[in-house]
C-alpha cells in the first residue's frame, strides 16, 4: 500500500490539457520512424506504450482516487487524434487501452482495488465479443472461451471480456444479461490469431483463451449500468466524468483515431502535390484544380467531424456537470 500512496502523491502534479497535447505532437515524428517495423511486428513496439505511460496518458480518464487526471473526454480524444498522426496503430491501442481505466471506474470499488492497489499504473485490455461460456457457481461466474482481436493485449496485465448471463432456467427463459468480465493475466492466455486488417496490422490485437475462469460477481460490469447510468463504481467515483453512459466514451475512443489518421493522409497528399508531376499530362500536380478541390473537401469534411465532436462533449460534459 506504501507504494500505492507514493504513486498518488508524485501524480498530484497533472499536467494540463494543452501539455498532454503537446506532448502527443511531439511523438508524432517518432511514431512516423517506428510504423513500419510496427507494422512488420503486428505490434505496437513496447518503448512506444512505455512512452504514452510516461507521458501520463493512460491517466486522461483515470479517476483522481487512483493518481489519474479525471479529464473531460476531449482531452483524451485530442491526445488519440493526435497520436494517429503518426501511427495508426500506436494510436488505436491508446484509444482501446486508454478508454479502459474509465470502465474500471464503473465497476464496483473492489474490483478496482484488484486492479490498482498494487500498481495504478496497471493497463487493461479487452475484446467485448460476448461469445464466452458462463457457468453460476457461489458468489461468481465460472467464464470459459476464445475471443478475438483484443488489442495491445501483450502490454496489458488484464482483460475486459464480454460474455452473455442467461436467467437462472437458461437460455429461452428471459433476456441474457450482457456483462464485461475483469480477468487478471494469470487466469487467460493470449494467442497469436489471424490479424492482418489494411491500415491497423500494428495493433497487436490477439486472441484471449479462458478455461474456467472463477470471476467474482464484482468483477463484472453490466451493459445495463453502463448505458442507464448506474454503475456501482459511480458510489466513489462520483465526479461528472463518471456519469456519463459508458458506450458513448467507448465507441469514440475506436473510432477518433480514424479522424487523426485521415488529417496523416491530407498532408501526405500535400506533400507528394508539391513535387509531382503527372505521367499522363506532363503538368505539374500543384496546378490541378481538381486535385486542389479533392484535397480541401477531405480537409473541410474531417475538420466539421472534429468540431463536432468537440462541440458534443463539450455539451456533454457541460450537463453531467
Amino acid at each position: 500500500m506504501a507504494s500505492v500512496l507514493a504513486q498518488l502523491d508524485s501524480s498530484n502534479i497533472c499536467p494540463s490539457p494543452e501539455e498532454l497535447v503537446a506532448r502527443a505532437r511531439a511523438m508524432v515524428p517518432v511514431l512516423k520512424e517506428r510504423a513500419r517495423a510496427c507494422t512488420a511486428a503486428r505490434n505496437v513496439p513496447t518503448e512506444t506504450v512505455a512512452e504514452f505511460q510516461e507521458a501520463g496518458f493512460f491517466r486522461v480518464l483515470q479517476p483522481k482516487r487512483w493518481g489519474g487526471y479525471e479529464m473531460g473526454p476531449n482531452v483524451y480524444f485530442d491526445i488519440l487524434r493526435t497520436l494517429a498522426e503518426g501511427c495508426m496503430s500506436s494510436a488505436w491501442i491508446y484509444g482501446v487501452i486508454g478508454c479502459h481505466p474509465y470502465e474500471l471506474a464503473l465497476f464496483h470499488d473492489q474490483a478496482q482495488h484488484d486492479v490498482w492497489s498494487e500498481d495504478t499504473s496497471v493497463l487493461v485490455s479487452s475484446t467485448y465479443q460476448p461469445v464466452g461460456k458462463v457457468e453460476r457457481t457461489e458468489g461468481g461466474f465460472l467464464l470459459s472461451g476464445r475471443w478475438g482481436f483484443s488489442s495491445g493485449s501483450s502490454h496489458c496485465q488484464w482483460v475486459l471480456l464480454g460474455a452473455l448471463v442467461w436467467p437462472e432456467g437458461g437460455p429461452g427463459s428471459g433476456p441474457p444479461d450482457m456483462r464485461t468480465f475483469l480477468l487478471p493475466r494469470s487466469d487467460y492466455q493470449i494467442i497469436d490469431g489471424s490479424w492482418d486488417t489494411f491500415g491497423l496490422q500494428g495493433t497487436g490485437s490477439l486472441d484471449i483463451v479462458v478455461e474456467r475462469a472463477f470471476v467474482p460477481e464484482y468483477r463484472t460490469h453490466r451493459s445495463e449500468h453502463g448505458f442507464l447510468c448506474k454503475n456501482p463504481g459511480q458510489a466513489e467515483n462520483d465526479g461528472p466524468l463518471y456519469s456519463l453512459p459508458w458506450a458513448q466514451i467507448f465507441t469514440r475512443g475506436v473510432s477518433t483515431a480514424a479522424l487523426g489518421g485521415t488529417r496523416a493522409a491530407i498532408d501526405a497528399a500535400m506533400g507528394i502535390m508539391k513535387d509531382r508531376i503527372s505521367t499522363n499530362t506532363g503538368k505539374a500536380s500543384k496546378a490541378d484544380p481538381v486535385l486542389h478541390a479533392a484535397i480541401a473537401k477531405a480537409h473541410a469534411q474531417v475538420q466539421e467531424m472534429e468540431l463536432v465532436l468537440k462541440t458534443t462533449f463539450d455539451d456533454v460534459m457541460a450537463l453531467a456537470a
